[in-house]
């Protein structure tokens, strides 16, 4: 066991690898070489420590994350309790959520850890905003969140613990509520741009959350979850739930139909959506194309369970109304299930035809132009907003008054999510190959790392650089090129490389990438070139080399910093 003293001598390598890396890093999944090289331990299925490497990366993604909130988004920072008690979620009918952590304190009394907080959020803010000149205002806070997820996957893009940045905005009307939905939008543009790994947002489901607009922001990778569709001719982005298509041609599919039953919302009309059993059924299409005019509570609901819900006594048999929903696919030939509702006579039946009612798939029409094709590309989600109107507001008792004077006008709400611990992941995910990582500067654990077995060389060169981002220490049993080879898996964009041999100069391999296609530093390079002595040297398997006199080694690194 190491005495006190010598862990400390040690403890800015403690974590790293104990012996040299050898060549099967570039097969392992990310979440394997993240525990490899030192960045996380995994405790549990869906569980992780944050190790002092990995720290340091997720911190500078939170703090990007909140100066832009800060700054751009005039948001004021909270941070509110992870337990949160029964009775709010009740108030929300969320309680029976599934993935909810509940427990129970001493007195019986149950709560959950916050998955989400529009519940808390709401009733905190309950408390300040009496007052339509209170509004409008978002408040967010950067802290962990708890999901009981069953099969926690993709290590810290789907865990049971994570770091997440949600925000919550309170307007006193619609249209202050969409300008803030479009302001925050803004911001997380400029979060997206700040973190310089491409990015693409897309027009989105709002799903269980609620609300009637939503917007998500990915990473195109072929490892995603997701599917994004964009087309060709308009550039519209969507995900699959929000996408339109229509096929080249109608009425071409003469298989087997499925059938999907609903109410209107005063239950007089049963809707038959009809649609081709090879394709999967919209719920969003299916709503747009009756207009709003469907009972939701009912969408998860079996086709036995709605049409019990709508089964009438035979003297009100006239009374009602059986609408079908017919998908432009099929046609006449197709095979149509039986309808069971055989009392029911022909004027109670009208039909709806040419309308689109499955997800939508590459290669088909865009639903929005009409003229392009669509496009389809894997895709890891890292953020999502929505305005949510008054669906947690109004659960949740929220009123002021307005100006109008009105005492019971009841607050128009947004919410605004950013997953921090995901965000490493799933940049981790796309800023990799062979070699290990490929951080940008905006989140590398260390901006430069300094290779060398002669210590008093190492030390001298670290005097002459003044940023703090600096990895120098290395686990003394690794050689030159076992500390080189760590370097660049650990995506430390600049490996300088000293030895006695070529001193006073240094070597500098460019190991980062410039994601925005930016090479500023050539420029740079043909003004200083001879003024720094300046050297390139590109060798077989495409390594950047710059040889530098140790005087001019800071400049030149801060040159090329710029692009990376």
């Amino acid at each position: 066991m190491l005495r006190p003293k010598v862990l400390l001598r040690y403890s800015h390598h403690v974590f790293q690898p104990k012996t040299a890396l050898d060549d099967s890093i570039k097969a392992l999944p990310t979440h394997e070489l993240f525990q490899t090289l030192g960045f996380i331990r995994q405790s549990q299925s869906g569980l992780v420590h944050w190790l002092p490497m990995g720290l340091r990366t997720l911190n500078k993604v939170e703090s990007i994350v909140r100066h832009r909130m800060n700054q751009d988004g005039d948001a004021l920072e909270v941070s509110l309790s992870a337990l949160s008690p029964r009775s709010l979620w009740e108030k929300t009918n969320r309680w029976s959520g599934t993935e909810l952590f509940k427990l129970k304190d001493a007195k019986k009394a149950s709560y959950c850890l916050t998955p989400t907080c529009e519940e808390d959020i709401t009733n905190l803010m309950n408390e300040y905003i009496t007052s339509y000149r209170d509004m409008p205002t978002t408040v967010y806070q950067i802290t962990r969140k708890y999901r009981d997820e069953l099969r926690p996957r993709g290590g810290l893009l789907r865990g049971r613990e994570f770091l997440m940045k949600d925000a919550y905005s309170f307007a006193s009307n619609e249209e202050e509520a969409l300008q803030t939905f479009q302001k925050m939008n803004a911001v997380y543009n400029k979060i997206f741009q700040d973190l310089k790994i491409p990015f693409v947002s897309a027009w989105a489901d709002t799903g269980d959350i609620g609300g009637d607009l939503s917007k998500e922001y990915h990473y195109l990778h072929e490892g995603g979850e997701d599917t994004l569709l964009t087309c060709d001719q308009c550039g519209d982005v969507s995900n699959v739930e929000k996408c339109e298509s229509f096929p080249d041609e109608v009425g071409l599919h003469s298989g087997d139909v499925n059938v999907k039953y609903a109410l209107s919302k005063d239950h007089s009309t049963l809707i038959c959506y009809y649609y081709p059993s090879t394709r999967q059924f919209s719920w969003n299409l299916a709503m747009d194309a009756m207009e709003g005019d469907v009972d939701v509570n009912l969408k998860n609901e079996s086709n036995e369970k709605v049409l019990k819900v709508f089964e009438r006594p035979d003297d009100e048999i006239m009374f009602s109304k059986i609408l079908r929903v017919m998908d432009c696919r099929l046609n006449s030939r197709s095979n149509f299930p039986d309808f069971p509702l055989q009392k029911y006579l022909k004027n109670n039946f009208g039909q709806l035809n040419e309308v689109s009612l499955v997800a939508a798939e590459a290669g088909e029409i865009c639903g929005s132009c009409e003229e392009g094709h669509l496009r389809g590309d894997k895709s890891i989600e890292v953020g999502h907003t929505f305005h949510l109107g008054t669906k947690y507001s109004e659960a949740m008792g929220s009123k002021f008054t307005d100006s109008n004077n009105n005492s019971n006008s009841i607050p128009q709400m947004g919410c605004y999510g950013i997953g921090i611990s995901r965000l490493v992941g799933a940049i981790a995910e796309v800023a990799r190959d062979s070699k290990g990582f490929k951080w940008p500067t905006s989140v590398s654990p260390y901006l430069m790392s300094i290779c060398g077995k002669n210590e008093q060389l190492v030390q001298e060169t670290r005097q002459t650089i003044e940023s703090p981002d600096v990895l120098s220490q290395f686990n003394s049993k690794l050689g030159l090129g076992a500390r080189i080879k760590l370097s660049h898996a650990l995506g430390i964009p600049l490996a300088i490389i000293v030895g006695p041999k070529s001193w006073p100069k240094v070597e500098v391999e460019v190991r980062g990438q410039r994601w925005n296609g930016n090479e500023t530093w050539k420029q740079s390079y043909e003004t200083h070139k001879d003024e720094y002595d300046w050297q390139i040297i590109v060798t077989d398997d495409g390594t950047e080399k710059h040889l530098v006199p140790i005087e001019n080694l800071s400049k030149i690194c801060n040159i090329l910093l710029e692009d990376l």
